[in-house]
Formats: C-alpha cells, sequence, structure tokens
C-alpha cells in the first residue's frame, strides 16, 4: 500500500527548491537512509524477490568459510571468555547463521560469545532476531555502544552503501556533482565553485579532463569509528565487498532495482545505490587508529583458501542431487568474471595476529 503524502522524490525536489543543488552524499544518504521513505527502511530487499542477492544468500558455504575464520582468530586472541561479534548491515542474518554455526562448535566460543548487530531496517533486524535468537543478538545503533572486551567485526556489503561525493575535473579544476532541478526535472549538474584539488589527494593530481573523483567519507569515518572501537580492546575488522585497492578517478555509482541498474535520479528510495569501496582509503583510516592492515585479497582467493572448495565437495558427496546448483554457486561465489575478482577481503588486526586467508 502506497504511503500517504509526498513522496520521497517530492520531498527532495522540495529540498532543491529552497535550499539549492544538494550534493551526491546527501543525495544518497536521503535515497537510502530517510527516516520514513529511504530505501533501507523498506522491507527485505534481498533474494530473488527483491533487487539483489548477497555473497550469503548464494550458499551457506560462504557464512561457513566466515565461522572458521572467526574461529581461528579466536583461537590465536588466546579463547577469551568473553568475545563481542559486531556485524553492521546483516541482512536476514544468514551469514552469521552460518558463521556461528561453524564457530560455536569450537570450544569457548558459544560461552563466550556477545552478539551486537547494527541494522537500520526494522524488517531485517526482525528477521535477524528470530533467525539468531540461539545467540541472544542485541542491537545497537552506534559502534561505539558495544560492550568491553576483545571484538570481530564482520562487515560483508556494508560499506559500498555509504554516501559518497563526487567531483569531475573540468580544465585544471575539480567541480562538484551536485543533483539539482531543469524544467522541474532532477537532473545532474556541477558546482559553480571550483574545489581545492589539494584536498582531494594525490591520486587525482594528473586525472584526465571530465574525470571524476568519488570521495566515501563515510566510509572513512566508519572505519575509523570501528578501528577506535577494536584497536585498544584486542580483535580485528572483516569487509567484504566490491571496490578497489588504490585510491583512483573513475565513476561507480549504480542504482539497482529489481536485480537490474536502474536510474538513479528517477525514483529516490525505490531503488538501491551504492559506489564501490576505496579500500586504500579504508585502510589508512584502520592504521591510524593503531590496526595492521593485511594486503588486500580478491574474494575468490581467500574463500578458496579457507577451504571453500573442500567444503562444496563434502557436500556434494553427500547431497549428489544439489551437485550442479553447489557447483554454480561456488563459480558465483570464486569465478574471476563473476563475483571472486571484483568483490575483495579486507582485514585490519591487532598487531601480533595472523587472520587466515591474508
Amino acid at each position: 500500500m502506497a504511503e500517504a503524502g509526498p513522496s520521497l522524490g517530492d520531498l527532495i525536489d522540495m529540498e532543491i527548491r529552497a535550499s539549492g543543488p544538494m550534493s551526491m552524499a546527501t543525495y544518497m544518504a536521503l535515497c537510502l537512509s530517510h527516516p520514513s521513505r529511504g530505501y533501507y527502511r523498506k522491507a527485505d530487499p534481498l533474494g530473488a524477490a527483491g533487487d539483489f542477492i548477497t555473497a550469503p544468500e548464494i550458499s551457506q558455504t560462504f557464512g561457513e568459510m566466515i565461522g572458521g575464520w572467526m574461529a581461528d582468530l579466536y583461537v590465536q586472541m588466546g579463547s577469551p571468555t568473553s568475545l563481542v561479534v559486531f556485524e553492521p548491515g546483516p541482512g536476514r542474518g544468514t551469514l552469521m547463521a552460518d558463521a556461528l554455526r561453524v564457530a560455536t562448535r569450537v570450544p569457548g566460543f558459544g560461552a563466550a560469545l556477545q552478539l551486537r548487530l547494527f541494522e537500520s531496517n526494522a524488517d531485517l533486524a526482525a528477521m535477524q532476531a528470530e533467525r539468531l535468537a540461539e545467540y541472544n543478538p542485541i542491537a545497537v545503533s552506534e559502534p561505539e555502544d558495544i560492550p568491553e572486551g576483545p571484538v570481530i567485526v564482520v562487515a560483508n556489503e556494508f560499506f559500498d552503501a555509504l554516501p559518497i561525493r563526487q567531483f569531475v575535473r573540468r580544465g585544471a579544476k575539480w567541480f562538484e556533482r551536485c543533483v539539482g532541478l531543469e524544467d522541474g526535472r532532477r537532473c545532474f549538474g556541477l558546482s559553480p565553485t571550483p574545489y581545492d584539488p589539494d584536498l582531494l589527494g594525490p591520486a587525482f593530481a594528473d586525472a584526465a579532463e571530465g574525470a571524476v573523483a568519488e570521495i566515501g567519507l563515510a566510509a572513512e569515518k566508519f572505519m575509523a569509528r570501528l578501528g577506535r572501537v577494536v584497536a585498544p580492546r584486542g580483535g580485528a575488522i572483516l569487509a567484504i565487498d566490491y571496490g578497489y585497492g588504490r585510491t583512483q578517478p573513475g565513476e561507480t555509482l549504480q542504482a539497482l532495482a529489481r536485480h537490474a541498474h536502474a536510474d538513479p535520479l528517477a525514483e529516490p528510495g525505490a531503488a538501491d545505490l551504492t559506489a564501490h569501496v576505496d579500500f586504500e582509503t579504508l585502510g589508512r583510516a584502520a592504521r591510524m587508529a593503531g590496526l595492521t592492515v593485511a594486503p588486500l585479497v580478491e574474494q575468490g582467493r581467500f574463500l578458496t583458501s579457507l577451504g571453500l572448495a573442500e567444503r562444496h565437495a563434502a557436500l556434494a558427496r553427500a547431497n549428489p542431487d544439489k551437485a550442479e546448483a553447489l557447483a554454480e554457486a561456488f563459480a558465483r561465489l570464486t569465478h574471476p568474471a563473476q563475483m571472486g575478482k571484483l568483490f575483495k577481503a579486507f582485514c585490519a588486526a591487532s598487531p601480533g595476529l595472523r587472520p587466515a586467508g591474508f
């Protein structure tokens, strides 16, 4: 049933008319997180009936590999009597359910576990609470709200949905891309005031005419917050997402609806807006907090190093009727032409820890 009152598009248009064009970061934040009409406030966007499918929904083995990864770290940390596992953006709780089914087989892990979830979608939060009920999950509104003690953070396809700013090179200057109105229709435009190129950093110094610089300040700040939580307590941050290892020019903003690309301006709040993650910037934020950052690893290599192929083979032997589906899922997670190369695994950990797969 349609929500009464103006649509999110109407609200954005009114804001532009009142205050002028808005930055891409402001537009993305409204589209994704508006209190009542934002994309992530609506019903479950995942799965075949939704707009996209994440790795945990492709195969249970994805979460199982993460569970083994967490269990190995737990043992390296000396099997503490208290361990916080924190997941921002847990989706339906699928990844964490699969992961904890494996991790809690390690002596002490289940008794030590304090599960904390960071979620803004009420429908998904309800699914998480039900699916993970045996682990007593507690929702938190800020990363800083998690309990004291060692902590493992698992963030799968979380950072790509945080708002970005975009800048376009014209001549020797950079101008911020904004969303405005032309003849009553939303459109992209450029701020008339040049942006200080020194603030963009050296990676964009030699960019070509028309190049786009995407700056993920929200992702950088969130990683810095996570780092400040993890560093003094001990632990690690695992982030898996699509992105690039070195800061570089390039436009990656996209809108997805019903598993297809959509116009990011057409129906605010009706499509998912994402951008590739700048892992170099995330790494810098984590290092500044005092963590050690491992070399970035492609998802396919990361998962196979944790035993994904062996796990799929074992499942196929036990379930021969599902062998073809298992092979398809394995290829989707690991093949370079699918998720295997575009998606990366990032890890920042306390000095002395040796996270598996890196």
